[in-house]
């Protein structure tokens, strides 16, 4: 996995969603935005009808909704919790999970974990897309 540089180090303490969308235009993209020796976090936009793969993480993760609805479908959740711009969203470990964003905008999400955990697929029910 190459390294990604993060937006936000020390020297550059604040990163503007607003400059960033503008930056980067239309979904989908990712950025690295925050990379220290115990966590990473991603800022994600989405397109509505595009889910991303079902995979699970050895560590806790969580995310932060900034924009848009999204769907989250989580191991053992007998239906999926429905997040919308300001709700935040617990992923617990070893718990698959994917996505679906829904609506009619771009889905915009920070997504928080352990510094160098990946998607995992080793599991039943697992499968990149």
């Amino acid at each position: 996995m190459a390294d990604r540089i993060p937006l936000m180090e020390i020297g550059n303490l604040q990163m503007r969603v607003s400059e960033l969308k503008t930056k980067k235009g239309g979904a989908p993209w990712s950025e690295a935005l925050v990379m220290t020796d115990d966590i990473q976090a991603f800022i994600i936009c989405q397109a509505p009808g595009h889910p991303n793969d079902t995979h699970y993480h050895l560590h806790d993760e969580w995310w932060v909704m900034l924009q848009g609805e999204i769907n989250w479908y989580i191991e053992e959740e007998p239906t999926p919790i429905r997040a919308r711009a300001g709700d935040f969203v617990f992923g617990p470990k070893n718990r698959w999970h994917h996505l679906e964003p829904v609506g009619s905008e771009p889905t915009i999400r920070v997504a928080i974990n352990a510094r160098g955990e990946f998607h995992r697929y080793d599991r039943p029910g697992c499968k990149p897309l």
